[in-house]
């Protein structure tokens, strides 16, 4: 069985089945061109490998972890500004990217293991637009990349047996450009936070669920932009779908930061 150290990143296109139920030729026609136009010359820029595309995802190798994670910054910025190009105001493409650093198991062009499913896991708790990297990757990448670091404190991630200490990645960005474009104070460690909870479909139509859904997902993605704010996760937040629970359990059951508890603004 042959093994090796890699860093791995696992990229998901946020609302993809939301969006391919509203126009199903037309967004898979979108992210082909997304794909072959942006991410593939800039991931082949960043001496990465496309190791496979799973449905609206995809699974990225790296022999270094300080260029997986300016990809992934490089990867946000150049979606949004393809999205902007192109005149796009609303169901604009969005990814979530989790990037983990660990052994793999080598299977012909596939990997496999604990460092793929960390990197999966990491994805999947993060707002649209945001990168979530491991501890590991976070020692590498510190001080190597142009780039703000936020502690998330230790996470508990689905099937990972171990808690994982979380970093937020984002572009470097001043006190005064914080305080300048949001009007609101820099960004530390105790500012607010926000959880958008799960819109409920009142309609008899089943099919809005999906439009319910992706209204959030938006929402999330908009208040992210703010650095002073810190959005709780989507996965926590979706948690509580179809749930009628007092607001004040949801807001003790909201862990961010290291591992505190902090009532939610909303």
């Amino acid at each position: 069985m042959k093994r090796r150290l890699a860093a791995v990143l696992a990229a998901d296109l946020v609302g993809y089945a939301r969006l391919m139920r509203k126009d199903e030729a037309g967004t898979l026609e979108r992210f082909t061109d997304i794909l072959r136009k942006v991410l593939e010359p800039l991931i082949e820029e960043h001496g990465g490998r496309i190791v496979k595309l799973v449905g609206d995802g995809l699974l990225v190798e790296f022999s270094s972890a300080v260029s997986a994670v300016a990809c992934a910054l490089s990867w946000q910025d150049c979606v949004e500004t393809h999205e902007e190009a192109e005149r796009v105001v609303l169901d604009r493409l969005q990814f979530r990217i989790g990037i983990n650093l660990g052994d793999v198991i080598v299977q012909a062009d596939d990997i496999h293991g604990d460092g793929v499913n960390i990197a999966a896991r990491l994805e999947a708790i993060g707002e649209p637009g945001s990168i979530y990297i491991s501890d590991d990757v976070y020692r590498q990448a510190k001080g190597k990349v142009d780039a703000d670091f936020e502690d998330l404190g230790e996470r508990e991630l689905k099937n990972v047996a171990e808690g994982i200490r979380v970093y937020r990645v984002s572009k470097k960005r001043d006190d005064r450009s914080i305080l300048s474009s949001t009007s609101g104070p820099p960004n530390t460690r105790n500012r607010p936070s926000m959880v958008v909870l799960p819109f409920q479909n009142m309609s008899a139509d089943a099919d809005q669920d999906f439009l319910a859904d992706g209204i959030v997902d938006e929402i999330m993605g908009a208040l992210a932009k703010f650095r002073w704010l810190f959005v709780i996760d989507r996965n926590t937040a979706f948690s509580y779908k179809n749930k009628a629970l007092p607001v004040a359990i949801i807001r003790s059951r909201c862990k961010i930061c290291s591992g505190r508890h902090r009532p939610p603004i909303g």
